[in-house]
């Protein structure tokens, strides 16, 4: 059951949080389950495609504006890579 303690918290948190959306609900699930894919590890590492295959978004300007919401929300910390051959650091704060 401790793999439900951060989506817990997150839907908590989000509670009374109207910029939320369920895309960025979404994108925060997806990243949870391919956190649990790796082991429950923090931070994760990923590309975009993973995260976005998994939260089934098409398209990429979606999934950087909220991604980026997340981040400056303060759900997770977003360490994007400029190049495509690195992956993205998320660590998770929630």
């Amino acid at each position: 059951m401790e793999q439900l303690n951060p989506l817990t918290e997150f839907f908590r948190s989000i509670e009374k949080d109207q910029r939320i959306s369920i895309t960025h609900i979404g994108i925060f699930a997806a990243l949870l389950q391919f956190r649990a894919n790796e082991g429950n590890i923090n931070p994760i590492k990923a590309y975009r495609h993973e995260i976005m295959k998994i939260a089934k978004i098409t398209g990429p300007a979606t999934y950087h504006r909220c991604i980026k919401d997340l981040n400056e929300y303060g759900y997770i910390n977003y360490i994007p890579k400029r190049n495509r051959n690195q992956k993205s650091v998320i660590y998770f704060l929630v």
